[in-house]
């Protein structure tokens, strides 16, 4: 598999359902039959097919390329597991370039004792989040560490794509008067994986919105809409990702709460853990920033596609002083008052991405 190697530390042969234990001495021949029988079998496509050192992709015109590392536990939640988390969380990074995700690069470190089962389900959901997102697999790795150094599996994604939007996207090309566009509902991916790994037993949740946005995206820029900033409100949730917006383009965000969407039993949930849903963790949704006047076209672009029926406007840009002048978030809450919104200064729900 092009790139993808057995580290100092190999898995010795197993039956299937067996768990990977450790053989030391190099890759050996453990490591090569579980490349051909585990990931060969699964991500084979040209590229990995040379069995090479790495593989040589041809792009044309601008690039985007993003890294991402992916630790969540528990491994598999409603809704999806480490494998689409990794697949997706990379390829929506692209997106949010204003970039068509095209290749991706694959390191996986294997924990002692992991299940067979559990690394063949992880690595085919690797393999349909990829066929799902239009990406393919060009090279990867593979490491084994001593039993309670990895929780199983840790992944590590490199996606490469190609810039598709006419205009640099980011908060430096943020405007007065833009108007915030939310893609969907928030929360549920980091409320489905904490209930999974606590044990809450919280009922009626809807499953993770992990999902691949690039289509989304890509249909909005094709419309002709202008997009200023893109941004996917993983960890730390939409305000953290507002907040970077805003202190990066020296911009003051006022959003209205009532116009913001989350679905009433995460809502419930957020209430009852002491949660706020604006610092919980999203991995389908994204915020962008578009003109004002082109608010109501792009909407009509989003809702077309059923990953982004409940778009909505939530705010606008209500001052822009530029790079280097404080930025902050102002909401304005459904009985009146104001506040500001700011990220949270440590993590709010551990290992969920």
């Amino acid at each position: 598999m092009a790139g993808i190697e057995a580290g100092p530390s190999c898995p010795a042969p197993a039956p299937a359902g067996g768990r990977v234990t450790l053989a030391h001495g190099g890759g050996g021949r453990a490591m090569a039959s579980l490349i051909e029988s585990v990931f060969l079998g699964a991500f084979g496509g040209p590229l990995l097919s040379a069995r090479h050192d790495g593989a040589v992709v041809h792009l044309d015109g601008r690039t985007a390329v993003t890294t991402d590392g992916s630790v969540v536990r528990p491994l598999f939640f409603p809704g999806g597991d480490i494998g689409t988390l990794a697949v997706n969380g990379t390829v929506n990074d692209l997106a949010m370039c204003g970039a068509r995700p095209l290749y991706l690069t694959i390191g996986f470190v294997l924990e002692e004792g992991l299940p067979l089962d559990d690394l063949a389900r992880v690595v085919a959901s690797v393999a349909r989040a990829a066929r799902a997102a239009g990406v393919e697999i060009a090279a990867g790795d593979t490491k084994v560490v001593e039993r309670g150094r990895a929780d199983g599996v840790y992944l590590t994604t490199t996606g490469i794509g190609r810039v598709e939007a006419p205009e640099a996207i980011g908060p430096a090309a943020v405007e007065p008067g833009d108007a915030i566009l939310l893609s969907g509902d928030l929360g549920r991916h980091g409320i489905a994986v904490m209930d999974a790994r606590d044990s809450l037993g919280l009922e009626g949740l809807p499953e993770s919105d992990c999902a691949p946005v690039a289509g989304p995206v890509l249909a909005l820029l094709e419309s002709g809409v202008t997009v200023h900033c893109l941004r996917d409100p993983t960890r730390g949730g939409l305000a953290s990702a507002l907040v970077e917006i805003a202190e990066a383009a020296g911009a003051i965000l006022s959003l209205e709460e009532a116009a913001i969407p989350v679905a009433e039993p995460v809502a419930a949930a957020c209430e009852l853990l002491g949660l706020d849903p604006l610092h919980v963790a999203c991995e389908g949704r994204f915020v962008a920033f578009v003109p004002e006047a082109e608010a109501e076209a792009a909407l009509r672009v989003l809702r077309r596609d059923p990953l982004c029926g409940e778009a909505v406007v939530i705010g606008r840009v209500a001052e822009r002083r530029g790079a280097g002048a404080a930025g902050r978030v102002e909401m304005t809450g459904t009985l009146g008052g104001r506040r500001v919104i700011d990220r949270l200064s440590g993590e709010l729900l551990p290992r969920i991405c």
